[in-house]
Protein backbone atom coordinates (compact mmCIF):
# COMPACT_ATOMS: atom_id res chain seq x y z
CA UNK A 1 0.00 0.00 0.00
CA UNK A 2 1.28 3.55 -0.57
CA UNK A 3 2.36 5.42 2.46
CA UNK A 4 0.92 8.67 3.79
CA UNK A 5 3.06 11.67 2.90
CA UNK A 6 1.13 13.61 5.66
CA UNK A 7 2.58 12.93 8.98
CA UNK A 8 -0.75 11.70 11.25
CA UNK A 9 -3.70 11.13 8.48
CA UNK A 10 -4.19 7.42 7.17
CA UNK A 11 -3.83 8.88 3.61
CA UNK A 12 -4.04 6.85 0.49
CA UNK A 13 -3.24 7.05 -3.44
CA UNK A 14 -5.66 6.25 -5.66
CA UNK A 15 -4.91 5.55 -9.57
CA UNK A 16 -7.36 6.46 -12.47
CA UNK A 17 -7.04 4.47 -15.46
CA UNK A 18 -8.51 6.79 -18.35
CA UNK A 19 -8.77 10.54 -18.51
CA UNK A 20 -11.75 10.74 -20.43
CA UNK A 21 -15.05 12.34 -19.78
CA UNK A 22 -15.43 10.49 -16.97
CA UNK A 23 -11.96 9.64 -15.87
CA UNK A 24 -11.34 13.20 -15.54
CA UNK A 25 -14.16 13.81 -13.52
CA UNK A 26 -13.12 11.15 -11.29
CA UNK A 27 -9.79 12.46 -10.21
CA UNK A 28 -11.02 15.84 -10.13
CA UNK A 29 -13.60 14.91 -7.42
CA UNK A 30 -11.30 12.43 -5.64
CA UNK A 31 -8.19 14.47 -5.49
CA UNK A 32 -9.69 16.88 -3.06
CA UNK A 33 -10.49 14.35 -0.50
CA UNK A 34 -9.52 14.72 3.13
CA UNK A 35 -8.75 10.74 3.31
CA UNK A 36 -6.50 10.49 -0.37
CA UNK A 37 -2.82 12.22 -0.51
CA UNK A 38 -2.09 11.85 -4.36
CA UNK A 39 -4.08 10.75 -7.57
CA UNK A 40 -1.93 9.02 -10.20
CA UNK A 41 -4.00 9.28 -13.28
CA UNK A 42 -2.82 7.35 -16.78
CA UNK A 43 -3.66 7.31 -19.89
CA UNK A 44 -2.53 6.85 -23.49
CA UNK A 45 -3.54 10.04 -24.62
CA UNK A 46 -0.91 12.91 -24.09
CA UNK A 47 -3.61 15.66 -25.24
CA UNK A 48 -6.34 14.64 -22.27
CA UNK A 49 -3.50 13.98 -19.75
CA UNK A 50 -2.66 17.31 -20.52
CA UNK A 51 -6.07 18.53 -20.50
CA UNK A 52 -6.86 17.04 -17.12
CA UNK A 53 -4.26 17.43 -15.31
CA UNK A 54 -4.46 21.79 -15.75
CA UNK A 55 -7.35 21.35 -13.29
CA UNK A 56 -6.05 18.97 -10.73
CA UNK A 57 -2.85 20.71 -9.52
CA UNK A 58 -0.23 19.11 -7.27
CA UNK A 59 -1.52 15.87 -5.68
CA UNK A 60 -2.04 14.71 -8.76
CA UNK A 61 0.75 12.47 -10.63
CA UNK A 62 0.34 12.05 -14.68
CA UNK A 63 1.77 9.02 -15.68
CA UNK A 64 2.12 8.90 -19.91
CA UNK A 65 2.37 5.46 -22.10
CA UNK A 66 4.12 3.09 -21.86
CA UNK A 67 3.49 2.61 -18.28
CA UNK A 68 6.83 1.90 -16.68
CA UNK A 69 5.32 1.30 -13.13
CA UNK A 70 3.12 -0.94 -11.38
CA UNK A 71 -0.11 -0.13 -9.70
CA UNK A 72 1.07 1.27 -6.24
CA UNK A 73 -2.30 2.47 -5.26
CA UNK A 74 -4.74 1.46 -2.40
CA UNK A 75 -7.52 2.00 -4.57
CA UNK A 76 -7.72 1.48 -8.74
CA UNK A 77 -10.36 3.34 -11.09
CA UNK A 78 -11.06 1.90 -14.43
CA UNK A 79 -12.45 4.27 -16.86
CA UNK A 80 -10.72 3.25 -19.68
CA UNK A 81 -12.93 2.31 -22.82
CA UNK A 82 -13.95 -0.68 -23.81
CA UNK A 83 -11.58 -3.21 -25.26
CA UNK A 84 -8.78 -2.46 -21.95
CA UNK A 85 -10.98 -3.01 -19.31
CA UNK A 86 -10.90 -6.56 -18.83
CA UNK A 87 -6.95 -6.69 -19.15
CA UNK A 88 -7.53 -3.70 -16.60
CA UNK A 89 -9.28 -5.35 -14.57
CA UNK A 90 -7.15 -8.84 -14.17
CA UNK A 91 -3.86 -6.32 -13.76
CA UNK A 92 -5.42 -5.13 -10.24
CA UNK A 93 -6.78 -8.62 -9.17
CA UNK A 94 -2.86 -9.79 -9.54
CA UNK A 95 -1.45 -7.06 -7.24
CA UNK A 96 -4.82 -7.30 -5.02
CA UNK A 97 -5.85 -4.00 -5.53
CA UNK A 98 -9.24 -2.86 -4.67
CA UNK A 99 -10.94 -1.75 -7.73
CA UNK A 100 -14.14 0.34 -9.26
CA UNK A 101 -14.99 -0.35 -12.95
CA UNK A 102 -16.69 2.51 -14.70
CA UNK A 103 -17.84 0.25 -17.52
CA UNK A 104 -21.47 0.32 -19.09
CA UNK A 105 -20.41 -2.34 -22.37
CA UNK A 106 -22.55 -5.80 -21.75
CA UNK A 107 -19.46 -7.95 -23.25
CA UNK A 108 -16.93 -6.14 -20.96
CA UNK A 109 -18.97 -6.64 -17.94
CA UNK A 110 -19.85 -10.09 -18.30
CA UNK A 111 -16.18 -11.28 -19.46
CA UNK A 112 -14.96 -9.46 -15.91
CA UNK A 113 -17.86 -10.98 -14.03
CA UNK A 114 -16.65 -14.31 -15.51
CA UNK A 115 -12.90 -13.79 -13.29
CA UNK A 116 -15.27 -13.16 -9.86
CA UNK A 117 -14.06 -16.42 -8.95
CA UNK A 118 -10.27 -15.14 -8.41
CA UNK A 119 -11.16 -11.85 -6.97
CA UNK A 120 -12.92 -13.71 -4.20
CA UNK A 121 -10.39 -16.42 -3.61
CA UNK A 122 -8.10 -13.33 -3.22
CA UNK A 123 -10.43 -11.17 -0.67
CA UNK A 124 -10.24 -8.70 -3.45
CA UNK A 125 -12.99 -6.17 -3.49
CA UNK A 126 -13.68 -4.92 -7.39
CA UNK A 127 -16.58 -2.69 -7.59
CA UNK A 128 -18.29 -3.36 -11.50
CA UNK A 129 -20.53 -0.80 -13.40
CA UNK A 130 -20.00 1.77 -10.69
CA UNK A 131 -21.40 4.80 -12.48
CA UNK A 132 -24.95 6.24 -13.76
CA UNK A 133 -26.03 3.05 -15.19
CA UNK A 134 -25.32 0.68 -14.37
CA UNK A 135 -24.26 1.89 -10.87
CA UNK A 136 -26.90 4.46 -9.58
CA UNK A 137 -29.69 2.35 -11.31
CA UNK A 138 -28.76 -0.47 -9.17
CA UNK A 139 -28.95 1.05 -6.17
CA UNK A 140 -31.59 2.80 -6.85
CA UNK A 141 -33.41 -0.50 -7.61
CA UNK A 142 -31.75 -2.49 -4.62
CA UNK A 143 -33.17 0.07 -2.46
CA UNK A 144 -36.47 0.34 -4.11
CA UNK A 145 -36.56 -3.57 -3.62
CA UNK A 146 -36.16 -3.44 0.24
CA UNK A 147 -39.51 -1.47 0.45
CA UNK A 148 -41.69 -4.44 -0.52
CA UNK A 149 -42.53 -8.12 0.85
CA UNK A 150 -41.58 -10.01 -2.38
CA UNK A 151 -40.19 -8.58 -5.55
CA UNK A 152 -41.83 -9.55 -9.08
CA UNK A 153 -40.11 -7.18 -11.53
CA UNK A 154 -37.01 -4.87 -12.10
CA UNK A 155 -37.28 -2.33 -15.12
CA UNK A 156 -34.38 0.07 -16.07
CA UNK A 157 -34.38 2.36 -18.62
CA UNK A 158 -31.57 5.40 -19.23
CA UNK A 159 -31.49 8.61 -21.36
CA UNK A 160 -28.16 10.27 -22.54
CA UNK A 161 -24.16 9.54 -23.18
CA UNK A 162 -21.28 10.54 -20.93
CA UNK A 163 -18.26 11.12 -23.14
CA UNK A 164 -17.37 9.66 -26.84
CA UNK A 165 -16.09 6.70 -25.68
CA UNK A 166 -20.00 6.24 -23.90
CA UNK A 167 -21.51 7.40 -26.78
CA UNK A 168 -19.99 4.42 -29.04
CA UNK A 169 -21.03 1.71 -26.68
CA UNK A 170 -24.84 3.04 -26.82
CA UNK A 171 -24.38 3.06 -30.50
CA UNK A 172 -23.00 -0.36 -30.73
CA UNK A 173 -25.60 -1.99 -28.11
CA UNK A 174 -28.46 -1.21 -29.89
CA UNK A 175 -27.53 -3.18 -32.79
CA UNK A 176 -26.46 -5.82 -30.38
CA UNK A 177 -28.67 -8.83 -28.54
CA UNK A 178 -30.20 -7.78 -25.32
CA UNK A 179 -31.07 -9.54 -21.88
CA UNK A 180 -33.80 -9.76 -20.58
CA UNK A 181 -34.39 -12.21 -17.09
CA UNK A 182 -37.45 -14.01 -16.75
CA UNK A 183 -38.85 -16.47 -14.86
CA UNK A 184 -41.64 -19.10 -16.36
CA UNK A 185 -44.47 -18.55 -14.77
CA UNK A 186 -45.99 -22.12 -15.40
CA UNK A 187 -42.57 -24.19 -14.60
CA UNK A 188 -41.02 -21.53 -12.69
CA UNK A 189 -37.89 -22.00 -14.04
CA UNK A 190 -35.86 -18.62 -14.69
CA UNK A 191 -33.80 -18.28 -17.50
CA UNK A 192 -32.04 -15.64 -20.32
CA UNK A 193 -34.03 -14.45 -22.80
CA UNK A 194 -32.66 -13.20 -26.07
CA UNK A 195 -34.19 -10.31 -27.97
CA UNK A 196 -32.97 -7.61 -30.61
CA UNK A 197 -31.18 -4.40 -29.83
CA UNK A 198 -33.77 -2.15 -31.24
CA UNK A 199 -36.67 -3.81 -30.44
CA UNK A 200 -39.55 -3.67 -27.91
CA UNK A 201 -40.57 0.21 -28.12
CA UNK A 202 -41.84 1.67 -24.63
CA UNK A 203 -42.71 5.31 -23.82
CA UNK A 204 -40.61 5.96 -20.93
CA UNK A 205 -41.03 9.26 -18.52
CA UNK A 206 -37.83 10.54 -17.28
CA UNK A 207 -37.37 13.11 -14.27
CA UNK A 208 -37.12 16.61 -15.84
CA UNK A 209 -35.90 18.16 -17.77
CA UNK A 210 -35.43 14.86 -19.94
CA UNK A 211 -39.35 13.99 -19.84
CA UNK A 212 -40.30 11.01 -21.82
CA UNK A 213 -38.69 9.80 -23.97
CA UNK A 214 -39.17 6.33 -26.58
CA UNK A 215 -37.02 3.46 -25.07
CA UNK A 216 -36.13 0.72 -26.72
CA UNK A 217 -34.04 -3.07 -25.79
CA UNK A 218 -29.89 -3.27 -25.85
CA UNK A 219 -27.03 -4.75 -25.05
CA UNK A 220 -27.00 -3.58 -21.36
CA UNK A 221 -25.53 -5.34 -18.23
CA UNK A 222 -28.09 -3.87 -15.60
CA UNK A 223 -29.61 -6.89 -15.57
CA UNK A 224 -26.72 -9.21 -15.49
CA UNK A 225 -25.54 -7.39 -12.40
CA UNK A 226 -28.88 -6.98 -10.68
CA UNK A 227 -29.94 -10.76 -11.51
CA UNK A 228 -26.81 -11.49 -9.44
CA UNK A 229 -27.73 -9.24 -6.75
CA UNK A 230 -31.37 -9.85 -6.61
CA UNK A 231 -31.63 -13.78 -7.95
CA UNK A 232 -35.54 -14.23 -6.60
CA UNK A 233 -36.80 -11.71 -8.79
CA UNK A 234 -38.73 -13.12 -11.86
CA UNK A 235 -38.56 -10.36 -14.36
CA UNK A 236 -35.51 -7.93 -14.93
CA UNK A 237 -35.07 -5.62 -18.39
CA UNK A 238 -33.33 -2.89 -19.47
CA UNK A 239 -34.02 -0.07 -21.93
CA UNK A 240 -32.06 2.61 -23.55
CA UNK A 241 -33.96 6.07 -24.99
CA UNK A 242 -33.00 6.49 -28.72
CA UNK A 243 -34.50 7.96 -31.81
CA UNK A 244 -35.83 6.55 -35.02
CA UNK A 245 -31.91 7.75 -36.66
CA UNK A 246 -30.08 6.06 -34.04
CA UNK A 247 -32.41 2.26 -34.53
CA UNK A 248 -31.40 3.12 -38.35
CA UNK A 249 -27.83 3.52 -38.11
CA UNK A 250 -26.89 0.95 -35.35
CA UNK A 251 -25.12 -1.60 -37.36
CA UNK A 252 -23.65 1.12 -38.96
CA UNK A 253 -19.98 2.96 -38.12
CA UNK A 254 -20.84 5.98 -36.25
CA UNK A 255 -22.25 8.55 -39.13
CA UNK A 256 -20.54 11.85 -37.22
CA UNK A 257 -18.17 11.94 -34.34
CA UNK A 258 -19.86 11.81 -30.99
CA UNK A 259 -19.67 15.23 -28.92
CA UNK A 260 -17.03 15.44 -26.30
CA UNK A 261 -19.80 15.03 -23.72
CA UNK A 262 -23.55 14.73 -24.02
CA UNK A 263 -26.18 16.91 -22.55
CA UNK A 264 -28.68 16.13 -19.42
CA UNK A 265 -29.19 12.25 -19.24
CA UNK A 266 -31.36 10.65 -16.81
CA UNK A 267 -32.01 6.98 -15.09
CA UNK A 268 -35.26 5.50 -14.61
CA UNK A 269 -36.08 2.64 -12.27
CA UNK A 270 -39.36 0.76 -11.99
CA UNK A 271 -39.64 -1.99 -8.71
CA UNK A 272 -42.81 -3.98 -8.88
CA UNK A 273 -44.04 -6.52 -5.83
CA UNK A 274 -46.61 -6.92 -2.87
CA UNK A 275 -46.40 -5.44 0.20
CA UNK A 276 -48.47 -7.87 2.50
CA UNK A 277 -51.73 -8.68 0.44
CA UNK A 278 -51.84 -5.87 -1.79
CA UNK A 279 -49.53 -5.39 -5.31
CA UNK A 280 -47.46 -1.94 -5.63
CA UNK A 281 -45.32 0.44 -8.00
CA UNK A 282 -42.28 2.38 -6.88
CA UNK A 283 -40.84 4.26 -9.47
CA UNK A 284 -36.85 6.04 -9.02
CA UNK A 285 -34.72 8.37 -11.07
CA UNK A 286 -32.21 10.63 -11.21
CA UNK A 287 -30.97 13.48 -13.73
CA UNK A 288 -27.82 14.50 -14.37
CA UNK A 289 -24.93 15.19 -17.59
CA UNK A 290 -23.76 10.79 -17.70
CA UNK A 291 -20.56 11.80 -17.09
CA UNK A 292 -20.47 14.15 -13.81
CA UNK A 293 -22.86 11.49 -12.69
CA UNK A 294 -20.67 8.46 -13.35
CA UNK A 295 -17.64 10.52 -11.94
CA UNK A 296 -19.63 11.02 -8.45
CA UNK A 297 -20.55 7.10 -8.09
CA UNK A 298 -17.86 6.45 -9.11
CA UNK A 299 -15.56 8.77 -6.54
CA UNK A 300 -18.18 8.24 -3.97
CA UNK A 301 -17.83 4.09 -4.28
CA UNK A 302 -13.23 4.45 -3.77
CA UNK A 303 -14.61 6.23 -0.82
CA UNK A 304 -16.28 4.04 0.23
CA UNK A 305 -13.22 1.20 -0.46
CA UNK A 306 -10.75 3.02 1.73
CA UNK A 307 -12.84 3.07 4.40
CA UNK A 308 -13.75 -0.32 4.20
CA UNK A 309 -17.55 -0.09 4.39
CA UNK A 310 -17.97 -2.24 1.49
CA UNK A 311 -20.01 -5.49 2.07
CA UNK A 312 -18.29 -8.14 -0.64
CA UNK A 313 -14.78 -8.72 -0.16
CA UNK A 314 -15.02 -9.93 -4.03
CA UNK A 315 -16.29 -8.67 -7.18
CA UNK A 316 -19.93 -7.24 -7.13
CA UNK A 317 -22.27 -4.61 -8.84
CA UNK A 318 -23.10 -1.80 -6.18
CA UNK A 319 -26.44 -3.45 -5.47
CA UNK A 320 -24.37 -5.52 -3.40
CA UNK A 321 -20.93 -4.17 -2.48
CA UNK A 322 -22.41 -0.66 -0.70
CA UNK A 323 -25.40 -0.32 1.83
CA UNK A 324 -27.93 1.39 -0.70
CA UNK A 325 -29.43 4.17 1.63
CA UNK A 326 -26.30 5.45 3.27
CA UNK A 327 -24.66 5.63 -0.25
CA UNK A 328 -27.64 7.70 -2.07
CA UNK A 329 -27.14 10.02 0.78
CA UNK A 330 -23.51 10.86 0.22
CA UNK A 331 -24.42 11.07 -3.52
CA UNK A 332 -26.86 13.39 -2.58
CA UNK A 333 -24.35 15.54 -0.46
CA UNK A 334 -22.00 15.55 -3.29
CA UNK A 335 -25.29 17.06 -5.20
CA UNK A 336 -26.68 13.74 -6.91
CA UNK A 337 -30.39 13.59 -5.89
CA UNK A 338 -32.45 11.02 -6.62
CA UNK A 339 -36.15 11.40 -7.17
CA UNK A 340 -39.34 9.35 -5.86
CA UNK A 341 -42.29 9.00 -8.49
CA UNK A 342 -45.27 11.09 -7.27
CA UNK A 343 -47.88 11.70 -10.18
CA UNK A 344 -49.52 9.97 -13.38
CA UNK A 345 -46.37 11.79 -15.65
CA UNK A 346 -44.21 13.57 -13.08
CA UNK A 347 -41.22 12.73 -10.90
CA UNK A 348 -40.38 14.73 -8.24
CA UNK A 349 -36.70 17.02 -8.00
CA UNK A 350 -34.50 16.86 -5.29
CA UNK A 351 -36.03 13.88 -3.14
CA UNK A 352 -33.83 11.64 -1.80
CA UNK A 353 -34.91 7.93 -1.89
CA UNK A 354 -34.88 6.71 2.20
CA UNK A 355 -34.79 10.31 3.60
CA UNK A 356 -38.69 10.53 3.71
CA UNK A 357 -40.94 7.30 4.20
CA UNK A 358 -41.33 5.03 1.00
CA UNK A 359 -44.82 5.70 -0.57
CA UNK A 360 -47.33 3.02 0.44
Amino acid sequence: MATPSRPGAPLSTVAVLGAGAVGARVARQIVTSDVVDEVVLRDTSSERLARASRALGDRCRVEHSPFSRSLEADVVVVATPRGTQFEAVMETIKVRRPAVLVGDGLAETIAVLRRSGDAARYGVPIAVGAGFGPGLSCVLAAHGASWFDEVDEIHIAKAGTGGPACALVHHRALSRMSYDWRVDDATGVGDWVRRAGGSGRELAWFPDPVGPRDCYRAALPDPVLLHHALPTIGRITARVAASRRDRLTAPLPMLSPPHVEGGTGAIRVEVRGRRGLASDVVVLGATERPAVAAATVAATTVEWLLAGRHRVAGMAGLAEMVEPLAFLSKLAERGLEASIFEGERELSGGVVPGVSDPPG
